[in-house]
C-alpha cells in the first residue's frame, strides 16, 4: 500500500532500457561511476590537506608568538633609549 513493488520496478527498468538502449545506459553508468570516484578522491585529498594544515598550525602560532616577542623587545629597547636620552 503506497510502496513500489518489485513488479513495478521491473516494468520501469524495461521501459528505461527500451527508451535509452543498453549502450547509452552503460555509458551513463560509467560516467556516473567516474564522477563518484573523482568526488571520493577529492574528498580524501581535502581531508589529508586539512590534516597537514592542522600539523602546521602550531608552528604558525609559534612564529606569531616570536613575532610578538620581537615587537615587544623592540619597544622595550626604544623605551630604554628614550630614558637614556632624557
Amino acid at each position: 500500500m503506497g510502496g513500489i513493488s518489485i513488479w513495478q520496478l521491473l516494468i520501469i527498468a524495461v521501459i528505461v532500457v527500451l527508451l535509452f538502449g543498453t549502450k547509452k545506459l552503460r555509458g551513463i553508468g560509467g560516467d556516473l561511476g567516474g564522477a563518484v570516484k573523482g568526488f571520493k578522491k577529492a574528498m580524501s585529498e581535502d581531508e589529508s590537506a586539512d590534516k597537514k594544515d592542522a600539523d602546521f598550525e602550531p608552528k604558525a602560532v609559534d612564529q606569531q608568538k616570536s613575532v610578538e616577542q620581537q615587537k615587544k623587545e623592540a619597544a622595550d629597547t626604544e623605551t630604554k633609549k628614550d630614558k637614556e636620552q632624557a
